[in-house]
């Protein structure tokens, strides 16, 4: 859903798809925390123009879209000082995304003072929500051809830093989560396997950060549970962390 386009049938599009889903969500008669999260767009050749007309798309969405509609900062065009820029003339509400901010920040932001101003877009009576998930790492399989003998066959190639892994990296989470102690917000993952990804986090944090679990109010009593369902779904050892 593009709201930046200099083609204007393309914004038209965008505006009427996100009415549809807006409308939606008002019928389900859904709370404020269900949003609509979208990226800026393209740059199109002038990445401060493309966020301007963002801007100016802003002040014609229909109300249920702009009551709906949260921002999120991308790895390879928007950075989030770009949408910071734009919630200062908008004052739409911002999602930090983690991986994100490593990919894509030129400005050179600091991690905890990025997080608090994004937190600070959100009223006061709704509780913020970031995106989490780690870089992929394996080796990637791509399809190359001999220029001479037109044949294809499959090499591996390096990772690119902005696909996501299957599973969130406990480590990268936990230091993410003592970075930003005492701020207040919902954390949702973004992994290849989905749930199967929260199933594993959930014990890797009681093992490795006990102080980090609490924050999601996992507790030692739950530690043997919380591996048996690990061990059953991910095929591990029960104390494969012990």
């Amino acid at each position: 859903m593009v709201l930046n386009s200099p083609d204007p049938k393309l914004v038209e599009k965008g505006i009427w798809d996100l009415s549809s889903q807006a409308e939606m969500l008002d019928l389900m008669e859904l709370g404020p925390e269900a949003v609509l999260v979208i990226h800026v767009g393209g740059t199109y050749g002038d990445r401060q123009a493309s966020a301007a007309r963002w801007v100016e798309t802003w002040k014609i969405l229909p109300e249920p879209v702009r009551r709906r509609l949260v921002l999120e900062h991308d790895d390879i065009r928007f950075s989030a000082a770009d949408v910071l820029w734009i919630h200062e003339h908008t004052g739409v509400r911002l999602v930090f995304d983690h991986q994100h901010f490593w990919c894509q920040n030129p400005e050179g932001l600091e991690l905890r003072p990025t997080v608090e101003a994004f937190l600070r877009t959100w009223p006061q009576d709704e509780r913020p929500k970031i995106y989490f998930s780690s870089p992929r790492t394996e080796l990637r399989q791509v399809k190359r051809t001999d220029r001479k003998t037109r044949k294809s066959t499959m090499v591996n190639v390096a990772p690119v830093w902005t696909g996501h892994a299957d599973f969130c990296n406990p480590f990268e989470f936990i230091t993410f989560m003592r970075t930003v102690d005492g701020l207040e917000f919902d954390v949702m993952l973004e992994a290849k396997v989905k749930d199967l990804a929260l199933i594993r986090l959930r014990p890797d944090l009681l093992r490795y950060a006990p102080d980090v679990a609490a924050r999601f109010g996992l507790s030692a009593s739950e530690a043997l549970l919380l591996e048996q369902e690990e061990a059953a779904l991910l095929q591990t050892e029960p104390d494969a962390g012990a």
